[in-house]
Order: structure tokens, then sequence, then C-alpha cells
């Protein structure tokens, strides 16, 4: 008998530990979902989140069978991520399983890579145990969907990656498509169905499939820490309650806020942490938050795709988040033959090499107490009568002066965390400390210095501010950049001949904004100090107050600046935040130095 037959002979036990409720069509939820942990006591939940919170660091692997393909069906590049290429590819069922008879990874190393992880500083592992073409990467008996009983290899993948994970020390979680699965009948799909052979209940599915798969993962392969669920379409709170009781087997794990959606389409709020994708926030967050991101474009292995984030902007990325209190989740996509892709692997060494000197300054740290640092970020770590502050600097002061503004507190000490001896002279300011340094930065990526603060931490909360005849400037080294999840190139810029500018705003998609503090508020003139070739439309809004659409005039070519008076806004007294979006389709690439606001005089109203 195969494995999966044996279902119809378990299938009373499992429906004896299920909570099986009346099928549901929509996403709408008559009774909310509160999950296993909502009657925790906040000490018991800082306990069981310690050590996420400690490790700040973690590997995301997305392997699976549409490693084979790469990316190509049919001779045919498939546009988006690798992973989904069954579905944007249309691929029938029978004809995308027929990849899995390719699937013989010869070259799997599983210690290497945790190795590989461990080297690099992290201090976890996520692994795809299904995505969402219903592929099991292990030995499951409830389908013969899976790597032992339809590939050449025909031996579980999660097994020894977990022996592996235990004899390093590394922390290590699954990720499990419990919703949407392209294969199994029932299964939830995006955009939806393109096979027949897709058709079913998505309750028998989860009943069939999901509940049991999930029951497997968390008893069959030791201490699992992290339970990633991902996409809940058509979830809904009692079929998100069929899985409860099953965290019961793993006392202590952790899981993201993917199994169900919350308002508005967007993840819900029951889970241990949120899950940012592809971005980074623009400050720190008020609950538990990962940042997930690919190193290329793609999540899963696609051959072709060579656009690759520099070792420099990764080593950035996680300072960044860290400096927001957050943990960064980077991800691999390894090839059919079991092995990493090159170009990830000597980047995940560039990134260990950093964390070799400088790990101090990410392990342990909490959110950066200033709102923003034109020369690079800052983490923390808190005790009783004292802080550690650490100062990422990404941009070497010209002059040999770091200005901290802000800081009040007394200064006992500072040093390199590549260079204990190499001295660091701090003196007061008006408006926080200076810190005279050496001509040239000892790590040209992000050189850290260490500062031993007195007392509890006392930062004044510093925020663009009125001049005294009223006018504010909003320049980009001031404004929080956001980019769509998948392109976006949005940055901060500088040349030659101009100053730093808002470049590579070639997805309208992208946006940016500014917190501002105003004590004279009123109807302000908005100048665009700008380049553009064409007229581009944008918006707009300052807190919750209506969108003004606003326009751009050509001002002769793209790298010819000009400031013009594109509009008027009002401004509220207290602290705002100023949002720039594009507005298709009338808007078309800008390059932006500055926004300038003139408080209107009362006779000029």
């Amino acid at each position: 008998m195969k494995k999966y037959q044996l279902i119809e002979v378990c299938q009373a036990a499992l429906l004896s530990l299920l909570i099986c409720m009346p099928a549901h069509s929509g996403v709408a939820d008559e009774s909310p979902y509160e999950g296993p942990y909502h009657n925790e006591d906040i000490d018991d939940r800082n306990q069981r989140m310690a050590w996420w919170r400690e490790a700040r660091f973690g590997l995301f692997i997305h392997w699976g069978v549409y490693a084979v393909p790469a990316g190509t069906h049919n001779g045919e590049e498939i546009e988006n991520i690798g992973e989904w290429i069954m579905h944007y590819g249309r691929i029938p069922v029978s004809e995308y399983k027929q990849y899995s008879r390719e699937f013989n990874p010869v070259n799997y190393d599983p210690e290497e890579w945790v190795r590989l992880a461990k080297d690099a500083g992290m201090k976890y592992i996520v692994i795809t145990a299904k995505h969402h073409d219903g592929f099991a990467m292990f030995d499951t008996a409830v389908s013969d969907w899976n790597v032992v009983d339809s590939t050449p290899h025909a031996r579980d993948l999660l097994r020894p990656l977990a022996e592996a994970a235990r004899k390093y020390g590394i922390k290590l979680g699954f990720y499990y498509s419990q919703a949407q699965d392209w294969v199994h009948p029932g299964g939830a799909t995006w955009e939806g169905r393109w096979d027949p052979a897709q058709n079913g209940g998505m309750d028998d599915y989860l009943r069939d499939i999901a509940v049991p798969q999930v029951r497997e993962l968390l008893s069959n392969y030791g201490e699992i820490s992290v339970l990633w669920w991902d996409t809940p379409i058509d979830m809904t709170a009692d079929r998100a309650a069929m899985f409860d009781g099953l965290t019961d087997l793993q006392p202590g794990i952790i899981f993201n806020n993917r199994l169900l959606y919350g308002k508005g389409g967007t993840y819900g709020e029951v889970g241990d942490l949120r899950t940012p994708e592809q971005h980074i926030p623009p400050t720190g967050l008020d609950y538990d938050w990962e940042a997930c991101q690919t190193m290329n474009t793609t999540w899963g292995y696609k051959s072709y795709d060579d656009d690759w984030k520099s070792s420099e902007q990764l080593i950035r990325n996680l300072i960044d988040v860290a400096s927001k209190g957050g943990n960064y989740l980077l991800n691999v996509g390894p090839m059919a033959s079991g092995e990493i892709p090159p170009e990830s692997v000597e980047r995940l060494r560039a990134v260990g090499d950093w964390m070799e000197v400088n790990s101090s300054s990410i392990y342990g740290t909490t959110a950066s107490p200033f709102v923003r640092l034109k020369w690079g970020r800052a983490t923390k770590k808190e005790y009783s009568n004292a802080t550690d502050l650490f100062l990422h600097v990404f941009e070497w002061p010209e002059d040999g002066q770091l200005r901290v503004d802000g800081l009040r507190n007394e200064v006992s000490g500072a040093y390199f965390l590549a260079d204990y001896q190499l001295p660091i002279e701090v003196r007061k300011s008006a408006t926080g400390i200076v810190l005279d340094l050496p001509n040239q930065a000892l790590d040209p990526i992000s050189t850290v210095i260490a500062l031993k603060v007195k007392g509890e931490l006392d930062v004044e909360r510093i925020l663009p501010t009125q001049t005294a005849e009223g006018g504010i400037a909003l320049t980009v080294d001031d404004a929080n950049i956001h980019n769509p999840g998948y392109g976006g190139r949005l940055r901060i810029g500088q040349g030659s001949n101009f100053a730093s500018h808002l470049e590579g705003w070639t997805d309208s998609r992208s946006h940016v904004d500014w917190l501002v503090e105003i004590d004279r508020p009123g109807n302000f003139q908005i100048y665009a100090d700008v380049a553009a070739g064409e007229p581009s439309g944008f918006s707009l809004q300052a807190g919750t107050a209506k969108e003004k659409q606003l326009t751009v005039k050509p001002t002769g070519g793209p790298k010819l600046f000009q400031r013009q008076l594109i509009g008027t806004m009002e401004l509220p007294e207290g602290e705002s935040k100023i949002v720039m979006r594009p507005q298709e389709p009338s808007w078309r690439p800008i390059i932006l130095r500055s926004l300038n606001l003139r408080l209107l005089t009362d006779s000029e109203k």
C-alpha cells in the first residue's frame, strides 16, 4: 500500500482531532479567529520570543520542483518569480508533475548549507516544506506528490537539514503553504483555477492534505522553532481553526501572521510576527516583525535572473532592519542539483565577514532612538542604568566630525568595533555630541562605533521644523523611500554637478514621505526643486487630509533643475507625515532635490 493511500485508514482518527466547520466560499468571517496564544500573558510571550528577538538575522530557503524549469517552460521564459512558474505559465497539473522526474539534487549538502548560514551570522533557517505547487519536500503519508515518491532522489530533504541545524546550533523553521495548492484538488489558487484537475472542496483539501502534513512536520523532525504560513487565500476563521492544537506539538513555536487575512486584504494580526515582504519599513514598528527579501528578484531559482543586490546593499539592509527593531530573513533559491547559486554564496560570505567584526551591534539590539541619521543608522542595547549605542556610519564625514544630534546623555567612552585601540574624542555640542574621527572609514560599507552612554537614554526627537518665517524644507536626505516588493529602484543619488536627489523613479508605485513638526499651522505654497523632461502628475497628502493632485512642468531636460511653484496645501499643528505619490496615467519620471513649503501670510490667503 502506498503511503498516500493510508489517508483512508487514518482519516477517522484525524477527524476526531480537528474542528471541522461548515464550508465557506469567501474570506469574510462572522466570528474572529484569535489563534493558539490568545490567552498568553506578556511574560510568557517575552520568554517565548526571546531567542528570535536576539537573533535578528535568518536564512530563507525557497527550494522545490520549480528549480527544474528555472523560469523557462516549453522554451519560453515565463515572467515573474521562479516558484510561481506553474501559475504564471498556466501549466496543467499533469504537465507540471513531469518536472519532478528531473528533480534529483545529487549535490545537496545540508551541513554545508547550515555552515554557510552560520558563517554569515544567521541564527535560524526557514525552508519551504511545501510551496504553492503543493510539492512536499519531505516524506508524507497523505500524498504521493512529494520528494520521496515522485523524484529519482527518493529521500526526505528536510530530515538531514534538521539534523545539521541541531548539530550547529541553528534554529529551524518550516514554511508551509496552507491555502494555495495548485496540484491537490480543492487547494486555493490566485486569480482562479486553470485546470479541471484542481477542482474540489477546500475544506476537504485542508482536512485531507494540509492539516495532516502540518502535523507530520511538527511531529517527525525534532524541535521546530518557526512555522511560516503563506498567502491565506480563501481562508476563514473556521478554516484557520482546523489547525488549532497542532502547535501544541512544538511548545514555544513561533508563527507568523499569514494564516488568515486581516482587514482590507492585508495579512492578519493573529501571529507572533508580521512580515513585510521585499521592503523595509521606514520606521520602527510597535510589534515584532521580520522583513523577508531576495538577493535578486526571485525567491525560487530562476536561471536568467542576474539582477543581484550588492553585498554592500545586503549588509546595509540588515543594519537598517535591526535599527528599526526587526529581523532580516534573507533568501536563497537553490538549484535543482542541490547547490546554492555561487552569487548567493559570495554575498553570504561577504555578510559573514562584516558580521564577524560587528555582530554585537546586531544581535540582541533594539530600534534606534533617533528619527533619522543622515550619515547612517543606530542600534542599541539598554541596561538598568546605561546604554550601549551603536552608530553605523555609512557616509563618512568629510571634515572628520560625526554629529549625533539629539543625544542629551553623558558619554563615558567610544570605540570602533573594528579597532578598540583607535582613539575617538567625544565633545558636547549645542545640539548633541560630536565625535572626532580619522580621515578615512575603517569599513566603507559600515564602520560601527560603540558609545557607552550613562543613565537612562535621553534623545530628543528631531524632525524638520519651520524657519523663523514659517517655511520648511523637505530634503531628500530626510525622506523615507518606499519601493514596491517587486520592481522599484527609487533611491538617493549624488552627482558631480548637483546635490543629493531622488533618482531611479521609474516605477509609479514607488513613493516617499517626510515626518515634519509644525508649530505654525496654516496654508503653504509648495515649491519643487526638480528636473523633468515631461509634465508629471503626482499627489501630496498631509496626515489624514485628502490628497492634493499636483503637476510638475517640464524643465527643459531630465537633468535641468528648476524651482517651480506647484500648488498649495494646508498643514495642521504638530507632527505630520507628508506623502508624495505618483499619479497614473499622468506621472512621468522626475528627479527631485527637495520640496520647499512657504507659509502664506494672512494677506496672501
